[in-house]
């Protein structure tokens, strides 16, 4: 039975989509009170001063959570995807039910200053930044599935709907295949059946399940020529070579060598605000370490065009991960134990985060292009012209971002397009 009705965009076909989840799990004591939510600070910024200083943190949050996911043992050697932006929501939402300490870790680990930002700032600034994503090529939204014996506050409800673009929904957890199912049911929806099995069962102590997703679709502004896909091979590392689909196309491109870490910086426009940057380093672990949000502002500042002859392999990768760990190491680690304060979620009630769990795809290929842009500049042998080479045979970085904002949308590594 749905609780609200929100108007949301239907997804069509998938070039990149995320999700996040967040698993609430009742204790099987009550709470003996709560702690109340720290007082708004008395500092007055306006309404755009507080999405600046939320965009600013959440592209810091990015970039730590990519570094802490990258250096866990499970990721040696693996492609990485995600979508930071999707964690940052589906925590964010979680946040307006957080009290004391439990809601301070939170807004330390997404880099929110609580002497800089309250909650009705950060929810606020969420709030602008989802309904500038509700668009043709982006699509981004939560959801939550209550429990149908558990009465949640009213006001968090409420702001999830308001802020957070949220549909609601009541299931019977005891029913655990079920409530798997209409949950998994939902997000093969939103993610066109990319993603037809967001969780296995759950646990009958779950009174709530928290989504946030993504969902991006975007058209190359100058397209691939089918035709010029061949058969070439990728090399993972010194001692491996994989076969892969390599598309290639020469055009006018905007490239940023970065010398200081060596790195060839290869940008692609979608035909909207939206861009993919490919990073191609001499060595991934020094590009990995270096990389922050200046880097991005430094690159797209200083690109100069020139003819280039670009090679990219087409992949298809999906990712899951456990956030479990990664966030506690980022120093979120009260909403997983005893001290967990979700009173904001529930009056009275003992709630505790049992599961943080994010998933991811990307697929590129010549088909992210529209149909008005595909006239390709065909590459012909008889050119006796120079014309530099960038190719993507070896492991890359990607990203995808707002060029106006350069909020970061997805982030990842391609070790192996074939996995």
């Amino acid at each position: 039975m749905s609780l609200s009705q929100l108007q949301v965009i239907m997804l069509r076909t998938a070039l990149v989509f995320c999700l996040a989840a967040v698993v609430i799990m009742g204790r099987s004591h009550e709470g003996h009170g709560h702690l109340r939510p720290k007082a708004p600070s008395d500092q007055d910024t306006s309404q755009d001063n507080s999405a600046s200083v939320v965009s600013t943190a959440n592209k810091e949050f990015a970039f730590r959570l990519y570094s802490a996911l990258a250096s866990q043992p499970d990721s040696q050697g693996k492609n990485i995807f995600l979508s930071p932006i999707s964690v940052s929501v589906a925590l964010a939402a979680l946040s307006v039910g957080a009290r004391g300490d439990t809601h301070e870790q939170l807004f330390t680990g997404l880099g929110f200053n609580s002497s800089l930002l309250n909650q009705a700032q950060v929810t606020q600034a969420f709030r602008a930044h989802l309904d500038k994503n509700v668009s043709e090529d982006a699509t981004q939204g939560t959801a939550v599935f209550v429990d149908n014996k558990f009465k949640p506050n009213p006001e968090f409800l409420d702001t999830l709907k308001q802020s957070y673009l949220t549909d609601g929904f009541t299931v019977d957890f005891t029913k655990s295949t079920e409530s798997a199912d209409t949950i998994n049911k939902y997000v093969s929806d939103k993610t066109n059946g990319k993603i037809d099995k967001m969780v296995d069962s759950l646990d009958e102590a779950t009174v709530m399940y928290l989504l946030s997703y993504i969902y991006f679709k975007g058209k190359w502004e100058k397209p691939f020529d089918p035709e010029l896909t061949t058969e070439d091979t990728f090399e993972v590392d010194e001692n491996t070579k994989v076969p892969v689909q390599m598309m290639s196309v020469e055009h006018n491109f905007q490239v940023y060598y970065d010398q200081a870490i060596n790195t060839s910086v290869l940008h692609l426009p979608f035909n909207s605000s939206y861009s993919m940057l490919l990073m191609l380093p001499a060595e991934m672990e020094t590009l990995e370490k270096a990389i922050c949000p200046t880097h991005v502002i430094k690159w797209l500042k200083w690109m100069k065009p020139k003819t280039y002859q670009v090679f990219i392999p087409k992949f298809s990768i999906k990712t899951s991960y456990s956030l479990k760990e990664v966030l506690s190491e980022m120093g979120v680690t009260d909403m997983f134990g005893d001290r967990a304060d979700l009173s904001g979620l529930a009056e009275g009630k003992k709630l505790v985060v049992s599961e943080v769990v994010h998933k991811a795809a990307l697929d590129v290929d010549e088909k992210g292009a529209t149909a008005a842009a595909a006239t390709g500049v065909t590459i012909t042998l008889l050119s006796f012209r120079y014309v530099p080479v960038l190719k993507f045979d070896r492991p890359f970085m990607v990203l995808i971002l707002d060029r106006e904002t350069q909020d970061i949308l997805f982030m990842g590594k391609i070790i192996n397009p074939n996995n």
